[in-house]
């Protein structure tokens, strides 16, 4: 059986002759003679089923995967235990096909799976309701400063450069298109600055947006920004790690409005770099300004518990310019993985993997400075940290590589100012003996030995 349908040359006859035309070639004929292609493209001649799989085992075989090698690269995507059912039931076609879930007569399955996840992305945050799913940790938080500027009527929105680099780009982005002005508050041993904070905070201000734990890892004083922002009336906007949530106190302890971010902890693989699953939670008060879809518990005729899709001012259904937001989609699909790994997990197993994050970044840290290495911030931190190295990141890492231990990221990319600093993340999954390798092999190339 066929993984694809091949096109014979008498399905290309057929086609050909359906619209008329003798060749394909004809079908380029409003193309100038002039600026056609006349050469051959550059590419291998096609090759067998059987020889194409086996090339592009062996091109595969050239990465360093995640099986093979230990990594401590985290900066947003982060290798953590994903239980094997995730897999199985994602796999089933019932969910795997499911996209949105218009009919609820037929589609109740799906509505209960959206609904348990966004029942504990509450729980995990402390907030009131959630919605359905976002695209991603970035986009989501975008939402959340434009729902706050549109609700408060302003347009200056403060965020914290401690904030993930790739965050603020996508919300410069959206705020481009809407005339909203973005601030970026600096920073203070690896955390929001405070006192830059209360000079920039204004009547002018929708939101002060900040990460918790933050790009550094580090651990922000959300109390204090907090309260910050509600006196001046603008809304607090935090998006939050939800692992580092099984042990830390939620951001709806200290008066979040609004808190966003990425499900990739629970369920989702690296893989690359994505696709992600975000989320979007929010108080009472907001709830109708909720970007996305949210799925609602009810009863039908005969009193039985179901579930259908609820609130939705979404630009598909009415007037765009009048809908709370232009996002019309969801990641259902990875939003299901991590609800059932939240639930694999449950409550005792999510605090237990978030303690062995931060015992064993701990130990890492430790381990670290005892071979020399200057860690830059004093700050908390949950299981990231940065390292101040005597060599380039890239040589550290190109050592580290040929030891099959994938390295950190290269903090000085986006923050010149720290240059030379690779920030490191340590998750549940790295055994002592990977971090002592860590060291003594970060020990060996910054020594010149």
């Amino acid at each position: 059986m066929h993984r694809y349908l091949p096109m014979t040359e008498e399905d290309k006859r057929e086609m050909l002759d359906a619209i008329g035309v003798r060749s394909v070639g004809e079908l380029f004929s409003d193309i100038p003679e002039k600026v056609r292609f006349k050469g051959d493209y550059r590419i291998k001649k096609a090759k067998s089923e059987t020889a194409l799989l086996k090339e592009l085992s062996e091109l595969a075989g050239k990465n360093a995967n995640l099986k093979e090698y230990a990594s401590f690269l985290g900066a947003g995507v982060y290798d953590h235990y994903i239980p094997t059912v995730v897999d199985h039931v994602i796999s089933r076609s019932e969910f795997y096909t499911a996209y949105t879930p218009y009919q609820p007569e037929i589609s109740q399955g799906e509505l209960q799976a959206i609904f348990e996840f966004q029942t504990m992305i509450c729980e995990l945050t402390g907030m009131d309701v959630a919605n359905s799913s976002m695209y991603d940790g970035g986009t989501s938080m975008a939402e959340a400063a434009m729902l706050a500027a549109g609700q408060t009527k302003r347009k200056k929105v403060l965020v914290s450069k401690a904030v993930h680099p790739e965050y603020r780009a996508v919300l410069h982005t959206y705020a481009k298109g809407k005339g909203i002005t973005v601030e970026e508050i600096p920073l203070a041993d690896g955390c929001t600055d405070l006192e830059a904070a209360k000079k920039q905070i204004d009547g002018g201000t929708a939101a002060v947006i900040v990460q918790y734990p933050n790009f550094f890892g580090s651990l922000e004083r959300l109390k204090e920004i907090g309260e910050l922002a509600h006196a001046e009336k603008a809304l607090f906007v935090v998006s939050a790690n939800l692992l580092a949530l099984g042990v830390l106190a939620p951001p709806g302890d200290f008066g979040a409005d609004i808190t966003t971010g990425d499900c990739q902890v629970f369920g989702i693989p690296t893989a690359f770099g994505g696709p992600h699953c975000g989320y979007f939670a929010t108080t009472s008060k907001l709830m109708r300004k909720m970007p996305g879809r949210l799925v609602g518990e009810t009863v039908d005729e005969n009193g039985k518990r179901g579930y259908v899709l609820t609130l939705q001012a979404r630009e598909q259904h009415i007037r765009r310019n009048k809908a709370t937001s232009n996002i019309c989609s969801n990641q259902a699909l990875n939003a299901l993985a991590a609800s059932v790994a939240m639930s694999a997990l449950g409550k005792k197993g999510v605090k237990e993997m978030a303690l062995a994050n931060m015992a064993k970044a701990q130990y890492a840290k430790k381990k670290l400075a005892e071979k020399g290495f200057e860690i830059p911030f004093s700050s908390p931190f949950f299981n990231e940290f940065p390292v101040k190295l005597p060599k380039s990141v890239q040589e550290v890492n190109e050592h580290l590589l040929q030891k099959k231990i994938i390295g950190g990221y290269d903090v000085g990319k986006d923050y010149p100012e720290f240059a030379g600093c690779m920030l490191i993340a340590v998750t549940e999954l790295r055994s002592k003996e990977e971090i002592d390798q860590l060291a003594e092999e970060m020990g060996v190339v910054c020594d010149g030995e």
